[in-house]
């Protein structure tokens, strides 16, 4: 019996020291294991965030990442120079050079560069319209075409040359506006390797190899690779001495007056980044730019 009375005061004893000791450690140790922890996780993540930008001295886990921080395109493209942030990018914008389109659309049979091309284009099947205006609820296919219909309303140009402060509403406006100073040629020619600024440049060059002569007289049905050439052609049909505009096709009887007309083209501030067609003004690009796009037939 006493040695019962025992075993429960010894077991009493233990149960109250027991309890005090998780008072101890549910009201100390916790505080102390978080703090812990989180210093540890903290290291940890320094450890492997070993990518820093000596300027911000803002600190990366991966090496691309700061890449972009930084503005740094380590991946060029040996063709024409232009750099970017990875080698996907990279492998995409090579297609440009090889003329390689992987990306076909099944409704029509039309290939693409990459499957955003492709996105965009398949829109003209679908009718489908993301980009909504916030002030008349105007809708477009492009992001591009919505920010070009924005700055139509507002008149803002908020795409600005570093070189010259030119100012552009569209980016795409002064992506090509700087190849004037970087001296890029992104279109490449698959037959004998000549580099063009612009799309529209190369597809008039491609003539050359194709021997496609795509404008015919309607007098005589002899063909020409350009409409200049047939206008100047029409002339000795008609008798009348034209001097026609080998940019756009214009024709003027006096020669003063086409000498005049063709500085016209120099301020030519809004190119068609589809075909590389010049315009003076933006809403005539805008218009332009419809037909690319399928918004109007």
């Amino acid at each position: 019996m006493e040695n019962l009375i025992v075993l429960k005061e010894e077991t009493h004893q233990w149960n109250e020291l027991e309890d005090k000791q998780q008072e101890i450690t549910t009201d100390e140790k916790p505080t102390l294991t978080k703090k812990t922890l989180s210093r540890d996780r903290s290291r940890k993540s320094k450890s492997r965030c070993n990518f820093s930008c000596k300027q911000s001295r803002k600190s990366f886990c991966q090496k691309p990442n700061l890449d972009v921080h930084t503005r740094k395109k380590p991946f060029t493209c040996k063709q024409c120079g232009k750099s970017f942030y990875n080698t996907g990018n990279l492998k995409v914008h090579m297609r440009i050079h090889t003329g390689e389109r992987p990306y076909i659309c099944q409704q029509c049979g039309k290939s693409f560069y990459s499957t955003g091309n492709l996105a965009v284009h398949r829109r003209i099947h679908t009718g489908e319209r993301l980009y909504s205006c916030p002030q008349c609820g105007k809708s477009c296919k492009q992001n591009g075409n919505l920010e070009t219909h924005m700055s139509t309303r507002t008149g803002e140009r908020s795409f600005i040359c570093t070189q010259c402060g030119k100012r552009f509403s569209q980016k795409q406006n002064l992506t090509i506006h700087m190849r004037i100073y970087t001296g890029e040629k992104p279109y490449t020619c698959t037959e004998c390797g000549k580099s063009f600024p612009h799309k529209g440049s190369l597809k008039h060059h491609m003539i050359s190899h194709t021997g496609q002569k795509p404008f015919a007289c309607a007098h005589c049905g002899r063909s020409f690779t350009t409409k200049a050439s047939l206008m100047n052609h029409m002339n000795g049909h008609t008798g009348t001495t034209v001097f026609t505009c080998d940019h756009c096709g214009k024709s003027i009887t006096r020669k003063d007056s086409i000498k005049q007309h063709m500085k016209t083209h120099l301020g030519e501030r809004f190119r068609c980044s589809e075909c590389g067609k010049g315009f003076k003004y933006k809403r005539s690009l805008v218009n332009h730019m419809k037909l690319h796009n399928g918004e109007q037939k």
